[in-house]
């Protein structure tokens, strides 16, 4: 295991909010591909559809991503391979999209709101002034503080 491989049996991976050369969710997604590599993983999944909305807005496969982690990539190395890859973006849009899903929530989606609001709610937190980001970082903290 790498040195900066976190156990998520143990720890929480990096809050999606954290952003590495302007991406959001990066360090998060690399926290939970690398701890699937080591095994250590819990119950955590990765490419997952948070995962996919940095992957799919930026048009780049997560089998590559996962290769390179594989091969010992840091973070940083990972925000040059999207920069390189993928649809193209200048850092203004990638901060836009950033603050975007920074503030976005589940919240009212046809789809996944009653379940986000359900989860919410078992947090003791108002789904309807929850952003996902926050939703994430509260089950985050419930987890470890057993």
């Amino acid at each position: 295991m790498s040195t900066n491989t976190k156990d998520l049996t143990k720890q929480a991976p990096t809050s999606p909010r954290q952003r590495i050369d302007g991406y959001a969710i990066l360090s998060r997604m690399t926290d939970k591909a690398r701890a699937d590599i080591a095994g250590t993983i819990g119950e955590y999944h990765t490419d997952c559809p948070l995962d996919h909305m940095l992957l799919d807005w930026k048009g780049v496969e997560y089998a590559e991503v996962r290769k390179k982690l594989e091969a010992g990539a840091t973070d940083e190395e990972i925000a040059r391979y999207l920069d390189a890859h993928g649809t193209k973006k200048t850092a203004t849009e990638i901060k836009a999209w950033s603050d975007s899903v920074e503030k976005s929530t589940m919240h009212g989606n046809p789809q996944k709101g009653e379940y986000f609001d359900g989860e919410c709610r078992k947090l003791g937190i108002d789904p309807a002034k929850t952003s996902t980001f926050d939703w994430l970082e509260a089950d985050d903290r419930a987890a470890f503080a057993k």
